[in-house]
């Protein structure tokens, strides 16, 4: 430690790779060869696509199918079949995981045996095309039932069963049936399913920022980014929690996923905000919302956001610079309500002289955030996300090796291209089963109908539409996870949305986001579930009090959409009062939820600053009395917003900062 046994600093405490494993043995490899085969393996995988990424992308089928292979193995002998653990001893159940190893591997040596004549085959199948697409379809429920679980499963039994059989079933789910072979030739030989856009846009783009993630963790960016929040922060009235905000703001919009944040930033700031008095469920639910935030937070996003750009067929940049706002009003949020949970409790503040110095820590790892800077220039310049990946994850190799504290060992950087490939599986997965949903809503047309009914059921009601959109959301998402959610939603859903009038963009972050409030929503609450695990509080608990802080990501969709130029959508002026109107309007809908300000805050002064964040919140009102319409522009809304707000809390602040212990803020 830092200037003596009192200085708190976040220490990295990452699993030791396989790898890493391999190397500590002292017995021969050859009692480990199956470690063996998941380190190469792994290691190939990440080679591989940082070739592609420097080279370019090669022939479709060929990257996409060899990117599935490489994945497939991994998931049988990661997840194998009848063992607890992966390295328990061997048993029957093993010959079953390696035979579905040769089965993966025989198909893509099939594949690509004589590429051309595979891809020209497409609408004539062979007998043995229609086996090798059925085995691979088999393979890949498998994979998914070990990696995503039943509840994905079962969604693709239900719309491979409809699209055979669609004859037998009812209401919008029936149709003329589609034979197996027909469903073989877009599922197997063509671009349409199986390797269809969710996985090309996780070959091509995805796989390479969750490298760059890794390695970037590996160089030691979570104990800068960390420890940065800590000094910035700590000192201050809640500080732990606040850097718990700030910290996981910057950890998990490079890593992206809200479970693993948790783990990382959470066995550190947990316990230090219950030290200075946080109640262990509130503590667990502060970093289960702030991690889950990760996946909307610029510039990487979770990985569904490359696949919203490759629906729209926009650049990536836009996607990033649409959801911006929407994050930090996210995380503005939840930096207010510790705030106001800290004056609540009368909580002490962590001495200055026990926390990192900011410009020590910078000189120990600020270069490090140049990577995240070298990624948004080349995308502003044009570059496409795949080059500029690429090059991040090479400036990280250079920038860690100026400073010893950062420097990487060749082990170091094997271990992190290993993680990488190990991370990239259940995403992978998700995507190419996605694929088969989305091929058989293609082929049977079901996509137009259950758009059509969606409009009917809403009655013409945008309010209706979207609160349908919402349920469904939640519902998938308490199986299947987050990409696999919205790219189910992108293909029954949102057509209805853009149909009933809402702009694309936001109506494709409306499901985005509700996809992702289940890792904070109960009953299947995950990043909650994990952060209750390290604070020692009942689990279901902390996911209420999850819920109760994340209220800023159920109430963002609604406002985006009817609001768009919080996404930069619209002319400057819908902008900007869009995203003016929205931390305002956020800030008064956590003094309507908290019920504080600097002292307790009354029922009449709550309902009325829930009437602000709606008069904030709304793109303009039409009013209709008797035979008199007033109709209301956003500007107007606002004002009548800010004439009440401002004076209610400069009111408040006036009869009770004398009142209130000085802290610092």
């Amino acid at each position: 430690m830092v200037d003596g046994a009192r200085k708190l600093e976040y220490r990295d405490t990452s699993k030791e790779s396989i790898l890493e494993f391999l190397l500590a043995q002292k017995k021969g490899l050859r009692h480990y060869w199956l470690e063996g085969i998941l380190c190469v393996t792994s290691l190939s995988l990440s080679v591989y696509h940082l070739f592609v990424g420097y080279a370019g992308s090669m022939e479709a089928h060929a990257f996409r199918s060899t990117h599935l292979a490489f994945i497939m193995v991994r998931c049988f002998l990661m997840r194998p079949r009848g063992r607890k653990k992966w390295t328990d001893p061997r048993n029957a159940w093993f010959a079953l995981d390696m035979f579905f190893v040769i089965l993966t591997v025989a198909i893509q040596v099939y594949t690509l045996w004589d590429l051309d004549a595979f891809t020209l085959r497409g609408g004539d199948l062979s007998q043995w095309d229609i086996v090798a697409g059925s085995v691979l379809v088999v393979l890949l429920l498998e994979a998914t039932r070990r990696w995503v679980g039943w509840a994905m499963v079962s969604i693709v039994i239900f719309f491979l069963a409809q699209t055979a059989f669609s004859d037998y079933f009812f209401w919008i789910f029936y149709g003329p049936p589609t034979s197996w072979d027909t469903m073989m030739d877009f599922f197997f030989m063509r671009q349409d399913g199986i390797y269809s856009i969710p996985l090309m846009v996780m070959a091509t783009y995805i796989f390479l920022f969750i490298l760059f993630g890794a390695i970037l963790v590996r160089s030691g960016a979570g104990r800068f980014f960390i420890n940065v929040a800590l000094a910035l922060t700590g000192s201050r009235v809640g500080g732990p929690a606040k850097a718990s905000v700030v910290s996981s703001c910057l950890m998990a919009s490079v890593s992206g996923s809200a479970v693993a944040n948790v783990v990382t930033t959470g066995s550190f700031t947990i316990p230090l905000m219950k030290r200075i008095g946080y109640k262990p469920h509130f503590a667990g639910a502060v970093e289960a919302c702030a991690s889950s935030g990760g996946q909307i937070m610029p510039p990487i996003m979770g990985a569904a956001a490359f696949i919203i750009a490759e629906f729209l067929n926009i650049p990536y940049l836009h996607v990033a610079l649409a959801g911006l706002f929407p994050a930090l009003i996210y995380f503005f949020s939840i930096f207010v309500m510790v705030h106001f949970e800290a004056r609540k409790r009368n909580l002490t503040t962590i001495p200055q002289e026990e926390l990192p110095v900011f410009k020590d820590e910078v000189k120990r790892g600020g270069h490090l955030f140049l990577s995240i800077v070298i990624i948004i220039a080349l995308l502003v310049i044009g570059y496409t996300p795949m080059f500029a990946s690429f090059w991040a994850i090479l400036s990280i190799l250079v920038l860690s090796s100026l400073r010893k504290d950062t420097r990487m060992s060749p082990v170091d950087i094997l271990s992190a291209l290993e993680e990488g490939a190990r991370l990239a599986v259940p995403v992978s997965i998700a995507c190419a089963s996605a694929g088969l949903i989305i091929g058989c809503v293609f082929v049977s047309g079901m996509g137009l109908k259950f758009a059509n009914i969606i409009v009917q059921l809403a009655g013409g009601s945008l309010w209706i539409a979207l609160i349908l959109t919402m349920i469904a959301s939640l519902i998938l998402g308490m199986g299947l996870t987050t990409t696999a959610v919205y790219i189910t939603l992108a293909a029954l859903v949102i057509p209805a949305l853009v149909q009933m009038g809402v702009a694309p963009i936001a109506a494709h972050l409306f499901a985005f986001y509700f996809g992702l409030v289940s890792a904070i929503t109960p009953p299947v609450a995950l990043a909650a579930f994990a952060a209750a695990g390290i604070a020692g509080s009942n689990p279901m608990v902390t996911g209420v009090h999850s819920f109760r802080l994340g209220i800023a990501k159920y109430v963002l969709p609604f406002v985006f959409v009817f609001a768009p130029g919080m996404l930069f959508v619209g002319n400057w002026h819908q902008i900007v009062l869009a995203i003016i109107g929205g931390f305002a309007g956020i800030y008064a809908l956590t003094i309507t939820t908290e019920g504080w300000l600097l002292t307790r805050v009354n029922w009449p002064m709550r309902i009325l600053m829930g009437f602000c964040a709606l008069l904030f919140f709304v793109p303009g009102l039409n009013i209709s009395l008797s035979s008199w319409t007033f109709n209301l522009p956003q500007w107007v809304t606002q004002l009548i917003a800010w004439v009440i707000l401002a004076p209610a809390v400069g009111l408040h602040y006036t009869r009770n900062r004398e009142t209130v212990q000085e802290v610092p803020a």
